[in-house]
């Protein structure tokens, strides 16, 4: 997933350069929603490690 928030946040660099404004804002937008998904899953994960005694 963290693969998916890099390509868009690419994207909306490369249409940013071109001037395309609002591809650049929905790729933007996608690339926010999926890091903020990737930083929840990961504290999720994080937590049961933790709770099941494993180190993380």
């Amino acid at each position: 997933m963290l693969y998916w928030a890099v390509v868009f946040f690419i994207v909306a660099i490369v249409a940013a350069i071109f001037g395309f404004g609002n591809i650049s804002e929905g790729a933007a937008g996608i690339a926010k929603i999926l890091f903020f998904i990737f930083v929840v899953l990961f504290v999720i994960s994080l937590v049961l490690n933790l709770a099941k005694g494993k180190k993380p």
